[in-house]
């Protein structure tokens, strides 16, 4: 691991670092904002996913979240969205490729060789922060915005036991239903749909569902609202009669204004379950 910046902030640090991927087979990026209680030990994580075209730098500099984590002690991780460099393949459009790597672990050409971005989350750069860094294992949360809420959402549900709770903002929750999803899990999974279902919120809590609290916060005014299908997790909350709160926040839109407007209950909610 290499540090490339390391900031003071809200009486802690923000971090950018590099490392090289085991998963992902190339150099990856992401940075860790520590609170002023982890020069004491191990504090208690939140890990925020971001959302198509982003690194890990939009989420740090545009959320707003290190001051609301700061109050509550809570450390916060920003992984980038995917892996990077010119031998990783791409594609024109903006949702498919670099940028765009949805959490799966794609089995197909040409990504298979480098998106493998849910073992890249959940083992390989887990295993790294955890190793590096004062933060404690037993207490973590998640959240996510737009393509890093399908993230959050669904890594929460698979991963059973190891968060306390999930957030998300503006989360495409239902890809195999949405043009945000079928494009890009046929790309990276194929087309047989059945390999699709362990990567779509609403059918994951059809099945199984969470066991903890889950919030979800989408605009009225968003952009893409019938890309990301918040109605269908909805049902699929309510009939699983799952422990959640999902918001229609009135007015607005899929930009980091709404995710920056509501990250203090975001973060609220999180320390609220960290710290039960």
């Amino acid at each position: 691991m290499e540090t490339v910046s390391e900031n003071a902030c809200f009486g802690g640090t923000q971090g950018v670092y590099t490392h090289a991927s085991k998963s992902t087979g190339c150099d990856m990026t992401f940075a860790v904002f520590l609170p002023q209680e982890a020069r004491d030990g191990p504090v208690p994580v939140v890990w925020y996913l971001s959302g198509l075209t982003c690194t890990h730098e939009n989420a740090m500099t545009k959320a707003g979240a290190q001051a609301w984590a700061a109050e509550h002690g809570l450390a916060l991780i920003f992984p980038d969205t995917s892996p990077r460099g010119d031998d990783v393949a791409n594609d024109d459009a903006y949702d498919l490729g670099q940028g765009a790597g949805f959490y799966v672990n794609a089995t197909q050409d040409p990504w298979a060789p480098h998106f493998q971005m849910y073992d890249y989350i959940t083992k390989d750069l887990t295993e790294l922060v955890f190793a590096e860094f004062p933060l404690d294992q037993s207490r973590q949360a998640i959240t996510g915005h737009s393509m890093g809420g399908h993230g959050a959402l669904t890594i929460a549900m698979k991963e059973r036991g190891r968060f306390a709770s999930v957030s998300a903002f503006s989360p495409i929750c239902n890809p195999t239903a949405s043009d945000w999803g079928k494009k890009q899990l046929g790309a990276y999974l194929g087309d047989d749909e059945t390999n699709w279902v362990d990567h779509d919120a609403t059918l994951l809590m059809l099945k199984d569902g969470f066991d903890g609290p889950i919030l979800v916060d989408t605009g009225t005014k968003d952009q893409f609202i019938d890309l990301l299908m918040p109605e269908s997790f909805a049902a699929a909350v309510s009939t699983k009669r799952q422990q959640a709160i999902i918001r229609y926040q009135p007015g607005y839109d899929h930009s980091y204004f709404f995710v920056s407007s509501f990250m203090e209950d975001h973060m609220n909610f999180h320390a609220e379950a960290l710290y039960a």
